[in-house]
């Protein structure tokens, strides 16, 4: 792990001390996708952040939502002291996103599902604009148990949405136990090509290779789907072990200096 990434996961930390709460091995496992997009992929102006021919990122697996709000805030979307506010009445950052409270929200998602729908009609936007933006929807491998998921990728190999890439965060595991033991989804990436999408699996902590293939995701012009291999509550060791984060209602604040020294 560079500095990079342990900066933008010591601000998780920070964000869910002052919320308290948070889904934050989920936001663990996201940090380098998100870093990589923003950092090197995305086309947006921080002064004009709802200019139409912005890139969009849907967060699908809402839930992670702290991984992108320290993202936004880092590339300079809005304040620090928006992420003191995190999950209270005042603030404008909830559990899961909400769109257009603050720029970079391109859609309210956390009812898993419904992200990959979203991102087929951003991305067919777009052809009715006369734009050539790019959308990024991440999901979850849990999600693809989600019916939808599937009828919006047959719909974005269909309509030939050239502009719509699709990650999947495959950290192997769900908020009641291992994926494959819900729902054996047998080799995800025949399975998403068998729906005419174009399919790729690399490291998904890999700052290089994840730069690699989003780029080559663009330039080949065909509606695709990277699945990013990742550890979820990567960095932490307890995060990455018990369950029992996979949420929390209340955070301590010797669990936040237990997370501050183990990172």
């Amino acid at each position: 792990m560079d500095s990079r990434s342990k900066t933008l996961r010591e601000k998780v930390i920070f964000v869910a001390e002052h919320g308290q709460r948070g889904h934050l091995p989920s936001a663990m496992s996201l940090i380098e996708i998100l870093r990589v997009l923003y950092d090197e992929v995305f086309t947006f102006d921080e002064d004009d952040p709802w200019n139409v021919t912005r890139d969009r990122l849907i967060l699908s697996k809402g839930h992670g939502c702290i991984a992108l709000y320290v993202l936004l805030q880092d590339m300079g979307f809005f304040e620090l002291k928006e992420l003191e506010n995190f999950c209270k009445f005042e603030g404008k950052l909830g559990g899961h996103p909400e769109y257009h409270v603050l720029p970079g929200i391109e859609s309210s998602t956390g009812s898993l599902g419904h992200g990959a729908a979203f991102g087929v009609g951003h991305a067919y936007s777009a052809r009715l604009l006369g734009k050539d933006f790019q959308v990024w929807v991440v999901m979850g491998d849990g999600e693809m148990n989600e019916g939808s998921v599937w009828e919006s990728l047959m719909a974005a190999s269909h309509h030939g949405l050239t502009n719509l890439n699709f990650i999947i965060d495959a950290n192997g595991k769900q908020a009641s136990g291992d994926s494959s033991a819900i729902w054996n989804l047998g080799n995800l990436k025949n399975k998403i090509e068998s729906f005419g999408i174009k399919s790729y699996e690399c490291d998904g902590h890999d700052v290089i290779a994840l730069e690699n293939v989003f780029k080559q995701m663009i330039s080949d012009r065909q509606p695709s789907c990277l699945i990013a291999r990742t550890t979820k509550g990567k960095g932490i060791l307890k995060l990455e072990e018990e369950a029992s984060w996979h949420h929390k209602s209340a955070i301590s604040s010797d669990e936040v200096a237990m997370l501050r020294e183990n990172l």
